[in-house]
């Protein structure tokens, strides 16, 4: 015991990973249905090392947490700016039901049980995860004109019944948006979220690590010319509708000669076509047999993506692009389109926008031809672009320090919001301007993973000691007013939200849900369980205005205890 304290105190991160090694472990069991997960794992496992001792810094909690929401942020940011309007109202109503209906088990059961105001308000600070209500709670204390040394001992119970009640506060909405939620609509996140997922993907595939097409959409064959000898390659490429294919090379009494549109093919030469795979199967009676020797035919293709910028493009429909551009069309085969993270159908009379994202296929020099024109070439990268994303977190922690103050009542986003908003602002403009901004899967992954289950850890590190202690001292009674103080709002919301406002997507629905209560361990358990960031919409609208509402509690509790 004494050697675990000395080497805990003496390097506590060997506290934190440790934490974050034994969590996840043990979240990965299986109990029927049941999973505890990685950082609901780590911060029960930060509990129990706490009794050892940790001193760690707050600092360490606050960078961990920025990095995660940040993360969560960019992501999202471009799907985030599109989905506000009268589409937000149910995420309005959620957060607004979650705040009122803890307010109100908080209330009476601080009626039933004669808990005092500090009590009251440290145990929906900390059943309702919300710190910010500490400090609201404790300025309202103030201010009821009561005794300084009564004042003291009501302000020091708000911090006590916070120790206490935090730690099942989050502990049990992981609970209850990854375990009863999907229990209750009787459908899985993961399910849900890759049906969600391919709505806004209109029937895309999407392929995995290592997974390809066994019939892709593009091909190259070698043919013998014979049915098409005396004809320009101009002719043989326009007498397929759309041109659906390109004759990239040709070789005649075995060397490679020009292409040009002029160029007359001969008996016996071989050519190169590339195209669509239906129009290129067709051509053994246009040109000849196809034939499997490929010397001197290699070529390298390239998928790129382009972003569309040029004048000539923004504004303008696909059927005038087409009349407008028909010099640019020759190699170049559009595989799909996107707008805001979602995919874009291409219709004739779609009207493409700055910004729109076109998913080519061809050979270099006719995908360079097309980018200077179109807009810039979006090169894939695993470098990270730390000047653009250090720049945001600096700006989303400016914006956490910002405090208005309606009456004597403060309210402020705090280090958290201010990097989550933020962080939409700056992904939504990388939507805008590809160029600039990377931040590869893989490595937004890692922050949003290590920054949560971090944090989550740090905090259980932090209380854990003081709340078991203050548990011995006191009894159970406050730590299960608290259990039901996180669990009975979060139940009448869910209700809510699905027998009145109609929830149906169990992820999207999740997502709501943690975000109304600013439970921010639940919603990276659910960003685990979905495997795509379709919860992260409604969270970061209903954990915006949670922020809010849930800071009002403090002075609320205060007046009606």
């Amino acid at each position: 015991m004494t050697f675990l304290s000395g080497v805990f105190n003496h390097s506590p991160e060997i506290a934190l990973f440790l934490s974050l090694a034994l969590g996840y472990w043990i979240g990965k069991f299986q109990f029927g249905k049941f999973q505890l997960g990685g950082v609901a794992g780590s911060l029960l496992v930060a509990v129990l090392i706490s009794q050892f001792g940790v001193t760690i810094d707050n600092g360490i909690k606050s960078v961990l947490f920025a990095l995660f929401i940040y993360a969560v942020g960019f992501e999202s940011g471009p799907q985030f700016f599109r989905s506000l309007g009268r589409q937000s109202i149910r995420e309005i109503v959620m957060a607004a039901v979650l705040a009122i209906s803890g307010l109100a088990t908080v209330v009476i059961l601080a009626k039933i049980f004669a808990l005092d105001k500090g009590l009251a308000a440290g145990i929906a600070a900390g059943g309702l995860t919300q710190s910010a209500i500490i400090g609201t709670a404790g300025s309202a204390i103030e201010k009821l004109g009561l005794a300084a040394d009564e004042v003291q001992r009501l302000q020091a119970n708000v911090a006590i019944g916070y120790a206490v009640t935090y730690i099942f506060g989050s502990f049990g909405a992981i609970i209850v948006c990854v375990n009863i939620l999907p229990w209750f609509m009787k459908r899985s996140i993961r399910d849900d979220a890759v049906k969600a997922e391919a709505e806004l993907l209109k029937g895309a595939r999407i392929y995995g690590n290592g997974e390809a097409p066994a019939l892709p959409e593009l091909v190259g064959r070698v043919f013998r010319v014979e049915g098409a000898a005396g004809k320009t390659i101009e002719a043989v490429e326009k007498s397929a509708p759309e041109r659906a294919f390109t004759i990239e090379r040709v070789r005649r009494n075995g060397n490679i000669i020009g292409t040009q549109p002029g160029l007359t093919l001969q008996k016996g030469d071989a050519v190169l076509v590339v195209g669509r795979r239906n129009s290129v199967i067709a051509l053994e009676d246009g040109i000849g047999p196809e034939i499997p020797d490929s010397d001197g035919m290699e070529l390298v293709v390239t998928t790129r993506e382009v972003q569309i910028s040029g004048k000539d493009f923004v504004g303008h429909s696909v059927a005038d692009i087409l009349v407008r551009n028909d010099d640019l069309r020759h190699g170049i085969y559009v595989l799909s389109a996107s707008r805001g993270g979602s995919r874009l159908v291409l219709q004739d009379d779609t009207v493409i926008e700055a910004g729109d994202i076109i998913t080519v296929h061809g050979v270099q020099e006719d995908l360079q031809r097309l980018a200077g024109r179109v807009g810039p070439s979006i090169v894939p990268s695993d470098k990270t672009d730390w000047v653009f994303h250090s720049f945001g977190l600096v700006v989303g922690l400016l914006i956490g320090l910002l405090v208005v103050r309606i009456g004597s009542i403060p309210l402020t986003l705090g280090a958290g919001g201010g990097a989550l908003l933020s962080g939409l602002a700056f992904g939504w403009y990388r939507s805008r301007h590809m160029t600039v901004g990377n931040l590869p899967l893989a490595a937004s992954t890692l922050l949003r993973d290590l920054g949560l289950a971090g944090f989550v850890a740090v905090v259980g590190l932090q209380s854990g000691q003081q709340a078991v202690h203050t548990i011995a001292e006191h009894g159970l009674s406050i730590f299960l007013i608290g259990v039901v103080v996180t669990i009975l709002p979060m139940i009448l919301t869910m209700l809510v939200g699905r027998y009145i406002l109609h929830y149906d997507n169990v992820a999207i629905f999740a997502g709501a849900l943690s975000g109304s209560r600013s439970a921010n361990p639940a919603f990276g358990e659910i960003l685990e369980k979905a495997g795509n960031t379709v919860p992260t919409t409604p969270f970061a609208i209903t954990y915006a205005l949670a922020n809010v509402f849930l800071t009002l509690l403090g002075p609320l509790v205060v007046a009606f205890v």
